[in-house]
C-alpha cells in the first residue's frame, strides 16, 4: 500500500504544472539588457601584439541571487589569473554597481553606465590592494549579439597616471571550463 501511495503522489507532482514553466527567470528590470548574455560563454585573446606569450581568457555570464544580480567568472590561461564579478542595481545610488574579486588578492568596486543606443557599457572602478600600484580602472565594452562579439578595452590609473590596459575581442563560444588553480 505504501508503494502505491508513493507512486500516486509522485505522479501527481509530475502532472501539476509549475507556475514558471516556459517563462524566463526573473531578472531585476535594470539588468534586463544583460539577458541575451546570460548563460553564455566567451573566449578572448588578451595577448599583447608581438608577444610570444598567449593570454587566453575564458568567461561565463549567469543570472545570480534570484535575478537581482549578474555573476561573471573568468580565467586567464586556465587559472593563471581569474576573477568573479557580481553586478547589481544599487537602489540607493540609482546606478549599476559591481564588485570584482581576483585570484591575485586584490578586488575592485565600481559603477557602470549602459548606453542602449550603442550597446556600450562604460565602467569606472576603484582598485583595492593592488601590488602594481593600480588604484583605478576605466573600461568600455561594446556588445554585439548579432556578431557574437564583445569588444573591451581599459585604462589603468597607475602611480597617478592613466596608462593603456588590456583590450580584447571576445567571441561567443560553446560551454567552456573556467579553471582556477
Amino acid at each position: 500500500m505504501r508503494i502505491m501511495t508513493w507512486l500516486l503522489m509522485s505522479l501527481c507532482v509530475l502532472l501539476v504544472p509549475t507556475a514558471n514553466a516556459g517563462e524566463e527567470p526573473d531578472l531585476h528590470p535594470q539588468l534586463e539588457f544583460f539577458r541575451p548574455y546570460l548563460d553564455t560563454y566567451w573566449i578572448g585573446d588578451l595577448s599583447e601584439p608581438g608577444s610570444d606569450q598567449a593570454k587566453i581568457d575564458r568567461a561565463h555570464w549567469q543570472r545570480a541571487l534570484n535575478g537581482n544580480a549578474i555573476k561573471t567568472i573568468h580565467s586567464l590561461n586556465d587559472g593563471e589569473y581569474g576573477g568573479e564579478s557580481i553586478i547589481f542595481w544599487d537602489e540607493q545610488k540609482q546606478t549599476l554597481a559591481y564588485y570584482y574579486f581576483t585570484t591575485a588578492g586584490f578586488y575592485t568596486h565600481g559603477t557602470m553606465t549602459f548606453h542602449a543606443d550603442t550597446n556600450v557599457l562604460e565602467a569606472y572602478e576603484q582598485v583595492e590592494n593592488n601590488a602594481n600600484g593600480i588604484t583605478a580602472v576605466k573600461s568600455t565594452s561594446q556588445f554585439d549579439i548579432n556578431a557574437a562579439t564583445l569588444t573591451s578595452s581599459s585604462q589603468y590609473l597607475k602611480n597617478d597616471e592613466w596608462v593603456s590596459g588590456h583590450s580584447a575581442v571576445y567571441r561567443l563560444s560553446g560551454p567552456l571550463d573556467i579553471i582556477f588553480h
